[in-house]
């Protein structure tokens, strides 16, 4: 699940519980570089994530991709920003599952990008209901995959779930994850992966110790 270099058709994983844990999690083995992986490599790459993570209906999707293919410096600012909203994510998260305090430069920044969504948001009539919706004043179109995302974050620091804000055990996985377990004793982002994988550990020094 951890492995590998940025390829076409990468499928991300989407275990986090929140959207914007799954946005962090899109590096592998981020403190271990001869294998950090990087997930996101492109403006094509994060309108991937928002597509597999059910963020954009295919029609908008497609019209991202066009639009930043014809419009290359918008497409490569956004993604810069979306790589400076990432980092402050993972350093944000990560530090409230090790119970500590969240650094302020990446409460203020997550609050930055949280405000400019929320200028974004409308109130829209569908089949007889009213919901919010994302509106775009075309300008800023591209940026649209990170309001949702930036929504997200301050829905999670806000609430009472970020008390079950947890990271990988495995020594070589830092993904984040909500410990949405009946007892709060996950302790892997995938039992399948790093909580197998490190049982195999421990059970090879057990019988070679």
């Amino acid at each position: 699940m951890h492995t590998g270099k940025r390829q076409s058709g990468y499928q991300f994983d989407l275990s986090g519980g929140a959207l914007c844990l799954d946005f962090a999690n899109t590096v592998s083995h981020r403190h271990l570089p001869p294998r950090r992986a990087e997930h996101l490599g492109s403006y094509a790459d994060l309108v991937e994530f928002a597509d597999q993570s059910k963020l954009l209906p295919p029609a908008l999707a497609a019209s991202l991709r066009a639009r930043a293919r014809r419009d290359d410096a918008g497409a490569r600012s956004a993604f810069r920003k979306s790589i400076v909203l990432r980092e402050s994510l993972y350093c944000a998260f990560s530090a409230i599952a090790a119970g500590k305090h969240v650094p302020p430069a990446d409460v203020q920044r997550i609050n930055n990008y949280a405000r400019v969504a929320l200028q974004h948001r409308k109130l829209a009539r569908r089949n007889g209901d009213y919901r919010w919706e994302w509106q775009s004043n075309g300008s800023d179109l591209l940026d649209r995959i990170l309001w949702p995302v930036a929504e997200s974050a301050a829905e999670l620091l806000t609430s009472e779930a970020r008390v079950a804000i947890r990271e990988c055990g495995a020594p070589d996985c830092e993904w984040l994850f909500l410990d949405q377990s009946r007892n709060r004793s996950r302790r892997w982002c995938d039992m399948k992966s790093c909580g197998n994988r490190q049982k195999a550990r421990r059970h090879y020094q057990r019988a070679h110790g």
